[in-house]
């Protein structure tokens, strides 16, 4: 229930006042319709969608009796009551409810005395409810001089909704930081707000009646007349449309985000197009620069993907090119200096004046626009076109590139850069970027755009920079890796046997092929090594780990196994000595107990431990008997005559380094022809063939027709899997020539004094069958002084051996465990001169221990027929 009002009373004033603005407001209404549209003809009919449309308004009039004498059918709906109940009543009984007419009865009857009156009256409609009708009540005359009025009615509650919806409207329009513009039906505008307005420069008034081909370009104008259009005949709504022009009051292109609705009449008919309008210039320009960060950070994200995935500095270098062409650039090239490629001193690769810059080689080009290489801005002129990739070049002094290798410092070519003239026709601009790893200038790299693209910026240049350092830090790596690779591979080639090494009895072919570049240098090795009686030691071994730490533990553990196998000790003493060794690697040195080096290796870094697999044999060629012992290492393999390939069943044993378990050894007689092959894993194992699968493959190569030694080198590496270079390969393969009976004389003497004539007696008639007979005086002299040593120092019968095969080797053979020692005899001394004279006259004498006593023995070497032989007497006396 509304709260009591009361009828308020306009004055006469107020009234004319009222009555005398509205002319005038009409009148330039009126003015501005005819200057902005076409006159509309009298008394015409206009289609739907009118005020009243909105408003509830209802007229009546009272006679000069006061009374109701016309009442419309709006106001038979107004206030619910029919013609027939209001007409010839009271005013204020027909159009205030009852309860509210004591109230109003005194200001009723001043209103009709004749003057005109808007004032404000409670009423209540057909439905019960209950209001407030603006009431005008106007003078009339009949003619007769009889005065009455014609009465309108309008509600309250409505007309001041549109009151508060006309200064709402007025107030977005005026405070909306968004432009607002109205089209009407044919497309014409028919009003905009004041920032629509300002931002071309022009008033609201000034922008009624254009369209919008007088804001914006033609082909922006007409999409947008074409979405209005869409929007005014479908009803469907436009949302975020963008479109560009420019504006008086602003320098560059702006760009606007339009929503464009349909607006309708209050009987639903559609009257034109509304539209909100949002200057996105600045928003787009952050758009473009979130979207050239995430551009960046993705680009970033590849390359440390993509870039250094290989040691190779060329392959870098192209990754490099991969991801920036065209994502970053349209062209660009890697330029790095010749000394870097090379392997030699990058602290001198400067030019003089006269020559620019150092010698630099073009490893890599890209180009997106292009099919061949195009020229970036930096060669020299008169130079017959542009570089070609592992082309040799300098740059000229003055040119950018020049600087920028100097300087190390970024440099660019046009746009703004200078020297646009040489970039030819394609080229828009280039950054010259320096690459630049551990302070060391290592080439430099140029990114290109096009011409039509859009130039390198500050943000642009950082990248570049980033990407180039990238890039520089890997292939300084590489150069690194390669270097240490390099010196590493050095290192082993050196410390393994030049060529195929010669042992009596046996037919030796190796072979050796190391990782890729890659791949760091492994520690495997070979070894051939003549012991004294025409044996000869095979040795094949492998450091776990690469690097050169692995090859430097090679050559230790290398040199160790020349030394120990010089010592004549049994295979099994070998390893095990060899295992010591092994375990001591990477230890200080100083004088700690087994105890506290223990300790230490219990809590030392796995990276410190050296482990390593080792199979060694000792062959003699009198006998065709090997001994083997292994520590961890793959089996050897025998071929023998007319047979399939076995792996032989060597105990495994232990790595060494490993340390606490024994090593045992096996003898197997080798026939003759036979053929012994020793391996690393290398040959048999990769990323791609299991160990199994390797060596059955390895004994399928050894099979078949026989092939001579290096063939069957050669067969096994072409048939096995021996090009993944992920491992270091050592093959050693070595077939049985035994020695004939007739080049072996063997005789046992008894421990007597006759034997010593008896020793040169059986020397002499075996050198004089082989046809030695220059040899014979040395070798009488020789084996007397021996045969003498055993029957004064030794036991038992004694054992006398001449084998020839490249060289005269004699053996003396007893059961005493008591080993020769040489000494320097005295002026004064009768005795003491034997074993200086047996180290003067022969290439090599030594003593090693048997498993029944000792064997002393010398060398000789055969006369080649030019040189005379050692007189002994001479030798002799030499020693008085």
């Amino acid at each position: 229930m509304p709260a009591r009002a009361e009828i308020s009373n306009a004055s006469a004033t107020n009234g004319a006042h009222r009555g005398s603005c509205a002319p005038a407001e009409r009148t330039e209404a009126a003015s501005d319709e005819a200057a902005g549209e076409q006159r509309v003809p009298a008394w015409s009919t206009i289609p739907p969608g009118s005020i009243y449309d909105y408003l509830r308004v209802a007229s009546f009039s009272i006679g000069p009796d006061g009374r109701v004498d016309q009442w419309s059918e709006r106001a038979a709906e107004f206030f619910g009551i029919t013609a027939e109940d209001a007409i010839g009543k009271d005013p204020l009984t027909v159009c205030v409810p009852r309860d509210l007419r004591e109230d109003q009865a005194d200001a009723w009857e001043h209103i009709l005395d004749g003057r005109e009156w808007i004032g404000i009256a409670p009423y209540r409609d057909a439905g019960g409810r209950e209001g407030l009708a603006e009431i005008y009540v106007m003078p009339a005359d009949d003619g007769d001089r009889r005065r009455g009025a014609v009465c309108i009615a309008v509600d309250v509650r409505v007309l001041r909704g549109i009151e508060t919806d006309l200064a709402a409207s007025q107030a977005v329009l005026g405070e909306s930081p968004m432009g607002f513009f109205l089209f009407d039906a044919s497309l014409k505008m028919l009003r905009v707000n004041e920032r629509f307005a300002c931002a071309f420069g022009k008033s609201a008034a000034d922008m009624r009646g254009i369209t919008v081909h007088d804001l914006l370009p033609r082909v922006e104008a007409d999409r947008l007349s074409t979405a209005l259009g869409q929007v005014l005949d479908s009803g469907s709504p436009v949302f975020d449309m963008q479109v560009v022009g420019t504006v008086p009051t602003q320098p560059g292109r702006r760009r606007w985000a339009l929503s464009l609705f349909r607006l309708h009449s209050g009987g639903g008919r559609p009257i034109g197009v509304a539209g909100l309008a949002v200057d996105v210039t600045g928003r787009q320009r952050a758009e473009r620069e979130a979207a050239n960060a995430r551009r960046n950070l993705a680009l970033l994200n590849e390359a440390g993907a993509r870039i250094g995935n290989s040691l190779d500095l060329e392959t870098t270098a192209r990754e490099l090119l991969a991801v920036t062409v065209p994502h970053f650039c349209d062209l660009a090239s890697v330029d790095l200096y010749q000394a870097l490629l090379t392997g030699d001193d990058l602290d001198a690769v400067g030019g003089g004046a006269s020559e620019g810059s150092g010698e630099l080689r073009r490893v890599a080009f890209a180009s997106a626009v292009s099919d061949g290489p195009v020229s970036l801005g930096c060669e020299a002129p008169g130079e017959e076109g542009p570089v070609q990739v592992g082309g040799v070049h300098r740059y000229p002094f003055a040119s950018a590139c020049a600087k920028a290798l100097s300087t190390a410092q970024t440099r660019t070519i046009g746009v703004g850069g200078g020297s646009e003239s040489e970039l030819g026709n394609v080229v828009q601009s280039t950054l010259v970027v320096p690459m630049v790893a551990r302070d060391t200038v290592l080439g430099l790299v140029q990114f290109a755009r096009a011409k039509g693209s859009e130039p390198f910026g500050d943000r642009d240049t950082a990248l570049a920079e980033e990407l180039a350092s990238r890039a520089a830090v890997c292939i300084d790596n590489a150069r690194l890796y390669r270097r240490e690779h390099e010196r590493a591979l050095i290192l082993q080639r050196s410390l393994l046997p030049p060529g195929n090494p010669e042992a009596a009895g046996l037919d030796i072919a190796c072979r050796y092929l190391p990782g890729a570049a890659a791949t760091e240098v492994g520690g495997d090795w070979f070894d051939v090594i003549e012991l004294p009686g025409h044996r000869t030691a095979l040795v094949v071994g492998d450091v776990m780990g690469r690097g050169l730490r692995a090859a430097v533990a090679m050559g230790e553990l290398r040199t160790a196994v020349r030394t120990l196998a010089l010592l004549d000790l049994e295979p099994a003493e070998v390893l095990t000595a060899l295992d010591e060794i092994a375990r001591g690697l990477g230890e200080p040195g100083g004088g700690r107990s087994r105890r506290t080096k223990a300790k230490e290796r219990e809590g030392a870094d796995l990276s410190e431990v050296y482990l390593a697999t080792c199979v060694y044999a000792v062959y003699d060629a009198v006998t065709r008997r090997c001994t083997f012992a292994n520590a961890g290492h793959l089996p050897p393999v025998l071929v023998q005559p007319g047979e399939r390939a076995l792996m032989l069943d060597v105990p495994p044993g232990m790595p060494l380094g490993v340390g606490g378990e024994p090593f045992e050894e096996i003898d197997v007689e080798l026939p003759n022809g036979a053929l012994l092959g020793l391996y690393t894993d290398g040959l048999v194992e990769s990323r791609h063939q299991s160990l199994d699968d390797g060596l059955a493959a390895f004994r399928s190569a050894l099979d078949g027709q026989p092939r001579t030694l290096e063939d069957t080198c050669d067969h096994v590496l072409a048939t096995l899997d021996t090009h993944h270079g992920e491992d270091d390969i050592a093959l050693l393969m070595a077939r049985i020539q035994a020695l004939s009976d007739d080049v072996v004389g063997d005789w046992t003497l008894p421990p007597s004094p006759t034997s010593v004539a008896r020793a040169r007696e059986l020397s002499r008639a075996r050198l004089g069958d082989w046809g030695l007979d220059g040899l014979v005086d040395t070798t009488e002299l020789l084996v007397s002084e021996l045969v003498t040593n055993a029957l004064r120092h030794g036991e038992g019968d004694i054992r006398l051996r001449l084998l020839l095969d490249r060289t005269l080797v004699c053996e003396v053979w007893d059961a005493g465990l008591v080993q020769p020692r040489r000494r320097r005899a005295r002026d004064t001394d009768e005795g003491g001169r034997g074993l200086q004279l047996v180290s003067l006259l022969a290439d090599g004498w030594g003593s090693r221990r048997t498993p029944l006593g000792k064997t002393v023995w010398f060398e000789l070497s055969l006369p080649d027929g030019d040189a005379p032989a050692q007189d002994p007497v001479d030798a002799l006396l030499s020693l008085f």
